[in-house]
């Protein structure tokens, strides 16, 4: 097996994992809350202390790669997930799980950017939009897939084995790292930690993951908005303190890469608001009377759709390049959202063809963003690159849902239409921007002569 494709696997293993965390928890919810006495907010905290302890120890992996080595990292973070999960599955009473939740998140949030950039960096830019596909099938079939196999474990032993059976999956993953990843070059670089970066980078996320929880719930929403303020004007201070200082805890500078700046605009307007979108239809179609079952049977033909562009991606990307598939998924997504708005009736049909073109639309900028992303991106940049994507992409889901549910609030629970009218906007928020992209450097990038093809 080639080392690129090592590599690749321990991350894929990882990022399944991950994404299974996010997913399957909230399956074991009622059991968790009948034998630990768990209130409804105390519930939704335990996938949000995950979130954040994912999210908030993504600026410091940098820095730690770089002082530890990547591979050193990669294997203390699976180490470090796997105890958490066994802490989580042992917890004897709510505030204990939330609090090893917490752990288990920092110890995805080391593996996250770490393997993505380690990776990426084996495959040359025309290969990535393959690789890409791999990382995005995972991502399909992980959410697809988990909550099923968590519903039947939970019903067959206990919520605690959704979180016991996380431990063959990180040992194996820990033990293909070990055998598999090349052994650290020794390093004499010892970059001094910004400190005053990591808090404001540390509070500014934190107010922000803070607010998203306060404003899905209406009689927290005012201190919400106050707290998401407080967390943008707290990012302002971090951006004015980082940009171009040498040693940050962030090369903010690589945001003017025009290549990763599009597509971390992409993910915050397409699949970051399919989320919210998502939510908003479940109770409309609750309201319209189409049963629990049958909604989650919706997302059968989101995945289909979802393969398709997938699919589509990975072929088309080095020939047509970036543009016309993000227009073409952006448009697609945004007549989901306008055939899902039409529906008065419970209606099988148009339920399926609305999901069906959000699945495609949203995978289709998902696929194409990811790849896009690191395609002109230096490999000793590679780090800094990936943590701000993963922020970017943690943040993206955080922030659709909190904003649509937010809305709904605030015109009224009956408000759908507008809450769909908005999603379909924000989906088109980024047009202007892809029209306007030069995509000229990117094609040659992805299609090198064959001279420079050998000389890589």
């Amino acid at each position: 097996m080639a080392y690129r494709s090592k590599v690749a696997l321990v991350y894929l293993l990882g990022f399944a994992l991950d994404l299974l965390n996010m997913f399957v928890a909230s399956i074991a919810y009622p059991d968790i809350a009948q034998q630990l006495h768990a209130s409804v907010t105390q519930l939704a905290w335990i996938t949000n202390a995950y979130m954040l302890g994912l999210t908030l120890v993504i600026p410091l992996s940098v820095w730690l790669a770089t002082r530890v080595g990547e591979r050193r990292l990669i294997l203390a973070s699976l180490l470090l997930f796997g105890l958490g999960s066994a802490l989580v599955a042992q917890a004897g009473s709510i505030e204990s799980l939330i609090g090893w939740r917490l752990l288990q998140g920092l110890g995805g949030g080391l593996l996250l950017p770490i393997g993505q950039a380690l990776a990426y960096r084996e495959f040359p830019p025309s290969q990535r939009a393959h690789f890409t596909g791999v990382v995005l099938l995972v991502a399909l079939l992980v959410p697809a897939l988990s909550p099923a196999a968590g519903g039947l474990i939970v019903q067959a032993l206990s919520w605690r084995w959704i979180f016991y059976l996380n431990l063959p999956l990180a040992f194996l993953a820990l033990a293909l790292g070990a055998f598999w990843l090349k052994t650290d070059q020794p390093n004499s670089e010892r970059p001094p930690l910004d400190a005053r970066g990591l808090l404001l980078a540390a509070s500014a996320l934190s107010l922000l993951l803070m607010a998203v929880s306060l404003l899905s719930a209406t009689d927290t929403r005012a201190v919400g908005v106050i707290v998401l303020l407080l967390g943008a004007l707290t990012l302002c201070f971090y951006f004015r303190d980082g940009w171009g200082k040498p040693g940050a805890i962030l090369d903010l500078q690589l945001i003017r890469n025009p290549s990763l700046r599009l597509a971390m605009l992409i993910y915050l307007c397409v699949p970051g608001v399919f989320t919210g979108t998502h939510m908003i239809a479940v109770l409309y179609l609750h309201n319209l009377g189409v049963g629990a079952a049958q909604i989650g049977a919706l997302m059968l033909p989101w995945a289909a759709g979802s393969g398709v562009a997938i699919l589509l991606g990975k072929r088309s990307f080095n020939r047509l390049g970036p543009k016309p598939l993000l227009g073409s998924g952006m448009l697609l997504q945004c007549i989901g959202i306008v055939v899902l708005m039409r529906i008065e009736q419970p209606a099988n049909t148009p339920l399926i063809i609305a999901y069906a073109l959000m699945g495609l639309g949203g995978s289709l900028c998902s696929v194409t963003a990811q790849t896009l992303a690191f395609v002109g991106i230096a490999a000793e940049k590679m780090g800094h690159s990936s943590a701000l994507w993963n922020i970017n992409r943690q943040l993206g889901f955080c922030l659709g849902a909190a904003l649509l549910s937010s809305l709904l609030g605030a015109l009224g629970g009956h408000a759908f239409h507008a809450c769909f009218v908005a999603a379909a906007l924000l989906t088109l928020i980024p047009m202007a921007s892809v029209l306007r992209f030069d995509s000229t450097h990117v094609l040659a990038l992805l299609n090198p002569s064959p001279v420079e093809e050998r000389s890589t």
